[in-house]
């Protein structure tokens, strides 16, 4: 009747979006970036959340954002990044970036995880 044995649970929403994660980095790394912060929360409510701060061979600051997405039948995992996400992430990297000294050359991009692997759209967004 569809009910599952008392031993099994469906994954939760934050479980899956944290394999998402660890996925989309491991892609990342092998691609030579390396992680700098997971999950930057700017304080308060109503802030942003960027799911990794990687940096680049040449000193680049990458903002990623992790979408997992289990088919494309409503559309692509990048597409669902609207204008409102957009905001939310380029205000949380303006508050990291307050933190640091010297600005370096930064990019917006997001991370695709579908059954397939990763699909990387570099420089997916801007800050405008």
């Amino acid at each position: 009747m569809g009910f599952l044995p008392n031993n099994t649970k469906p994954a939760s929403t934050k479980k899956v979006g944290d394999a998402a994660e660890d996925e989309a980095l491991l892609y990342l790394q092998q691609q030579g970036l390396r992680l700098i912060c997971r999950n930057y929360r700017t304080p308060g409510r109503g802030g942003g959340e960027i799911d990794l701060i990687m940096g680049e061979r040449d000193g680049t600051l990458v903002f990623v954002e992790v979408r997992r997405r289990k088919s494309s039948l409503y559309g692509t995992a990048a597409a669902s990044v609207g204008r409102t996400k957009q905001r939310r992430v380029v205000l949380a990297a303006q508050h990291y970036l307050l933190k640091v000294r010297t600005l370096p050359a930064c990019r917006f991009d997001v991370v695709e995880v579908t059954p397939e692997g990763c699909h990387w759209l570099r420089a997916a967004f801007d800050a405008q």
